[in-house]
C-alpha cells in the first residue's frame, strides 16, 4: 500500500477536527490558559532547569505528572509555550467532538453521532473549561479514544491500557477504568441458563460462582501478555506516586494537597455531598433537557438494542462511579469532573431524539420512541433562550478576563517590573531595577501568582497574594487593580479566602499604570 493510500483514512477525521477547531476559534477567539495550566507550564520549566517544582505558593493546584512533564518539553519555547497550550486547547476540543461523533456513529449511526457531538460542543461548561485549556478535555480525549478502540475491537488490550495510563497521569479516575478493564481482560464471565443443561459452559478454571454467574480466569491463564496488561494497569498510579516522591519526598502529596485546597476553598465534598450535589453538577454540564433525553435514551436503547447500548451504559456508569468515589474521598464535587460521563450520556440524548429511525416500521417501540424524541426536542426548544444566555456568558467572560490578563502581561512586556533607577550607567543611559532585587511582588489575589512568576521567570513563592497573607510585605512591588472591572474579572475562585487589597502601604510609589492595573514599588532609591 502506498503512503498516500495509508494516509487517506486519516483525511476525514483530521478535516473534522480542523473544522471544529476553526469554528470554535472564530466564535470564541479569546481562549487562554487557566490558573492551573500556567502553573504546569511554570513547574515544567523548573523541572527542565533541574529544579524541584515550587509547590510552596498558597492554593497551588494539584500537580499532574503528564502536564508538568509536557511543560518541561515545551519550556525551550519560553512564552511561546502559552501559545502552544492555547492551540492544544482548541485542537483538544476538536478531537473531543470527533471522538463523540465517531463513538455515537459506531454504537448507533452517523446522525446520532453528529447530534451528540453538537450537544457536547454547545455545553457551556465544556466550552468554558476547554477554551481555558483545563486538563479535563485532554483527559476526556484519552478516555474516549480508549473507549472507541474497545468499541471497534473488544478486549483490544494494551492500546486501551496505554491510553488509560496516560489519562491516569491527568486524573486519578482513569485508574479505576484501567483496573476494571484489566479484570475484563483477565477473567471470563459466564451466565448459566435458568432451565435445562448448560451446553455453552466453558471448561472450569480457577474462579468463583455467584448464583448463575461463573467468574473464572481466562483460558490462557497468567502468561506474559497478562503480566504486561497488569503493568500497564498499574502504570498510572505508580508513576504519579513516584513523581510526587521525587519532587516533594511525599508520595501522597497530590492527594493530601488537593484535600487541603478543597477545604480552603470550602468546596462541596464527602459522601453526603456526592448524593446531594453530584446530580446537580452533572446537570450543570448537560442541563435538564439533556438529562431527560439521556434517561430516555438509556432506557429505550437498552430495551430495543441492548447489544449496541451496553458498552455505553457501562462506560457512563463507570464514569459516574469514579466521580462519586473521588468526591466521597475528599476531592471537589464540581461540574468539570462530570464532563466525561456527560459526553457519553449526550450520545444517549442524541439516541433519544434519533434512535427510533433504527427500528423497523411497525416495531412496538417505534411510536413510544417517537414520543420520547418529541418530548426531548420540545424541552430543548423551551431551554434554548437559556442555552443562548449561557454561551453568551462564556464568550463575555472569556473576552473580559482575557483583556485583564493581556493588560497584566503588557506591564511585564513594557518593563514595568524593571523600572529605571536614579543611577547612571557608563556611556550614558539609566540603570534599571532587576525584578529579583525588588521582591516580593504583592498581588491582590492568587490568580496573578503563576502568571507573574512565569512571565518574570521567578519562583511562585516570590509572588504573595495579600488577599490571604498574614502580613502585608513592607517592600518590593505592589500590584493593584485600576478599576472595579479588573476586580470582577480577576477572581480565582468564589471560595478564595480573604479579599482583594487595593491600597499600597506607605512608602510605595506608582511606577506604571494601564487600564486594568496599577503597579507600585519602594525599590527605586539609588
Amino acid at each position: 500500500m502506498t503512503m498516500p493510500a495509508r494516509l487517506r483514512p486519516w483525511g476525514p477525521p483530521l478535516a473534522f477536527i480542523a473544522v471544529v477547531s476553526a469554528v470554535l476559534l472564530a466564535i470564541f477567539p479569546k481562549g487562554f490558559p487557566n490558573y492551573d495550566t500556567i502553573y504546569y507550564l511554570l513547574w515544567g520549566r523548573e523541572i527542565a532547569e533541574g529544579m524541584s517544582p515550587d509547590y510552596g505558593a498558597p492554593l497551588a493546584p494539584t500537580p499532574h505528572p503528564f502536564y508538568d512533564l509536557l511543560g518541561a518539553v515545551f519550556s525551550p519555547l519560553g512564552d511561546g509555550s502559552i501559545t502552544v497550550a492555547v492551540v492544544l486547547a482548541y485542537i483538544s476540543l476538536g478531537l473531543l467532538a470527533w471522538l463523540v461523533y465517531r463513538i455515537g456513529a459506531d454504537w448507533f449511526d452517523r446522525p446520532i453521532g453528529f447530534l451528540a457531538a453538537f450537544l457536547v460542543m454547545t455545553s457551556a461548561p465544556v466550552l468554558s473549561n476547554g477554551l481555558r485549556a483545563y486538563i479535563d478535555i485532554p483527559y476526556m480525549v484519552l478516555c474516549l479514544a480508549a473507549l472507541l478502540i474497545e468499541t471497534r475491537k473488544p478486549r483490544a488490550g494494551w492500546p486501551v491500557l496505554v491510553l488509560l495510563a496516560l489519562a491516569g497521569l491527568l486524573r486519578p479516575e482513569a485508574w479505576l477504568f484501567a483496573g476494571f478493564y484489566f479484570l475484563w481482560l483477565a477473567l471470563d464471565f459466564h451466565l448459566s441458563p435458568t432451565k435445562g443443561p448448560d451446553d455453552s459452559a466453558p471448561e472450569r478454571r480457577p474462579g468463583l460462582t455467584l448464583g448463575r454467574l461463573r467468574v473464572q480466569l481466562r483460558e490462557n491463564g497468567i502468561d506474559g501478555n497478562l503480566v504486561l496488561m497488569a503493568c500497564l494497569t498499574a502504570a498510572g498510579p505508580v508513576i504519579w506516586v513516584l513523581f510526587d516522591l521525587i519532587t516533594t519526598s511525599n508520595p501522597l502529596y497530590s492527594f493530601t494537597g488537593t484535600r487541603e485546597t478543597v477545604e480552603t476553598l470550602e468546596r462541596d465534598t464527602g459522601p453526603l455531598d456526592v448524593i446531594i450535589y453530584g446530580p446537580r453538577r452533572l446537570g450543570e454540564v448537560m442541563q435538564w433537557p439533556g438529562m431527560v433525553g439521556a434517561f430516555f435514551g438509556v432506557i429505550l436503547t437498552l430495551w430495543a438494542m441492548p447489544k449496541r447500548a451496553t458498552i455505553g451504559v457501562i462506560s457512563a456508569v463507570l464514569a459516574l462511579v469514579a466521580f462519586a468515589i473521588m468526591g466521597a474521598a475528599g476531592l471537589a464535587i464540581i461540574p468539570r469532573y462530570t464532563m466525561l460521563a456527560a459526553a457519553i450520556l449526550f450520545i444517549f440524548t442524541a439516541a433519544a431524539v434519533l434512535g427510533w429511525r433504527l427500528l423497523e416500521p411497525g416495531h412496538r417501540l417505534r411510536r413510544i420512541w417517537q414520543v420520547a424524541a418529541a418530548i426531548t426536542v420540545a424541552l430543548w426548544l423551551i431551554w434554548l433562550p437559556n442555552q443562548y444566555d449561557l454561551l453568551s456568558t462564556v464568550d463575555e467572560d472569556l473576552s473580559d478576563q482575557a483583556l485583564v490578563e493581556r493588560d497584566l502581561e503588557a506591564l511585564v512586556d513594557e518593563g514595568a517590573f524593571n523600572p529605571p533607577t536614579d543611577l547612571n550607567v557608563q556611556g550614558g543611559g539609566t540603570a534599571t531595577t532587576s525584578v529579583e532585587d525588588c521582591l516580593p511582588i504583592s498581588v491582590p489575589n492568587h490568580r496573578a501568582v503563576p502568571r507573574l512568576a512565569f512571565w518574570l521567570d521567578i519562583r511562585p513563592s516570590d509572588v504573595v497574594s495579600i488577599a490571604a497573607a498574614d502580613e502585608q510585605p513592607v517592600s518590593g512591588f505592589f500590584l493593584a487593580p485600576a478599576r472595579q472591572f479588573t476586580v470582577e474579572n480577576f477572581i480565582l475562585d468564589p471560595g478564595e479566602p480573604g479579599r482583594a487589597v487595593t491600597t499600597p502601604p506607605p512608602g510605595f510609589d506608582e511606577v506604571a499604570r494601564n487600564r486594568s492595573w496599577v503597579l507600585y514599588s519602594n525599590c527605586l532609591a539609588g
